[in-house]
């Protein structure tokens, strides 16, 4: 069993089944689903926004932090329901994450993207790009958070412009532009990263900001700006307190928490904890883990601990 089957399997998913669900590359209707009437003004497709809504949650899915459309296929055929491209860690420019977002999309599988930054310019390239959602790191406060639910929404709701003639082709069956417009706002996701002092000490605040969907868990640079940084792999009781803290406020605001796991076994333990999104794996780490492995039984030595350099 896959490092990410090991994570999900235990949690009743049925990975196999998830391309199957949403068939981007085929626009035949009748393997969509049957909508109801939740699903009557969103955007098809949105395989993560989906999941939420129907709270067939943990919903797990990877990271991609290397260039490249064969790498992005890869990663979306592995039976995850989204692929998270990262722009802000990973080796990605904008023109490889306007590479990487269709080519996940083409495969059934929400593509989302972690920016840099939280510069309203960042986030229409994404979204304009077709991204399903966005992740932005380092929150600090609420009037943060407002900027960037601004920056994501179409008017009224906030200040996005329109014009893109990709972000269409992203979904299934393919909307109008005026659908798009119409849609785009209650269908694409909106989500924060709180991992520093100052958005943990207003996480009840910001969980209940309007348009703000997603709460998502940095463990690493939470543990570090509160103080008690992951040493090793081990967590301090501090941080694993925070964490609680963050999936508490983030369900009673009704909005759904998300949590970077560094190996299969991590993401099942916050899995069965209540996180309603996890990333079981890293492109990255993936082939340094695999690459280890292999190596090690060529050359007749004991195989390397798992889970490459997390």
């Amino acid at each position: 069993m896959t490092l990410i089957a090991r994570a999900a399997a235990p949690a009743g998913r049925a990975l196999s089944s998830n391309t199957a669900r949403y068939t981007l590359h085929s626009h035949s209707h009748s393997r969509i689903p049957k909508l109801t009437r939740a699903y009557s003004k969103m955007l098809q497709g949105c395989v993560l926004k989906d999941a939420f809504l129907k709270n067939d949650t943990p919903s797990i899915g990877v990271w991609q932090t290397l260039p490249g459309q064969n790498v992005s296929r890869i990663l979306a055929r592995a039976g995850v329901d989204w692929v998270m491209v990262d722009c802000e860690h990973g080796n990605i420019d904008d023109a490889a994450m306007h590479e990487a977002v269709p080519a996940i999309a083409s495969c059934g599988v929400s593509p989302l993207v972690r920016l840099p930054d939280m510069q309203g310019w960042m986030i229409k390239r994404a979204l304009d790009a077709g991204a399903h959602g966005i992740l932005i790191p380092l929150l600090r406060s609420v009037e943060e958070a407002e900027k960037i639910v601004g920056a994501a929404k179409f008017p009224p709701q906030g200040q996005r412009g329109l014009g893109s003639p990709f972000a269409m082709e992203r979904f299934n069956p393919v909307p109008t532009m005026t659908e798009y417009l119409q849609q785009a706002n209650d269908s694409l996701l909106t989500m924060v990263q709180i991992e520093t002092q100052e958005a943990l000490d207003a996480v009840e605040e910001i969980a209940a900001i309007p348009g703000i969907d997603v709460l998502f868990i940095g463990p690493f640079d939470l543990g570090n700006n509160i103080g008690h940084p992951i040493l090793d792999g081990v967590m301090e009781p501090e941080l694993e307190q925070a964490m609680d803290r963050i999936l508490e406020a983030t369900n009673k605001a009704g909005k759904k928490c998300g949590f970077f796991a560094t190996s299969g076994e991590q993401a099942k333990k916050y899995a069965d904890k209540g996180f309603h999104m996890i990333s079981a794996a890293l492109d990255t780490t993936l082939l340094q883990a695999s690459l280890g492995l292999s190596l090690s039984a060529a050359r007749g030595q004991q195989a390397p601990k798992a889970g490459g350099r997390y």
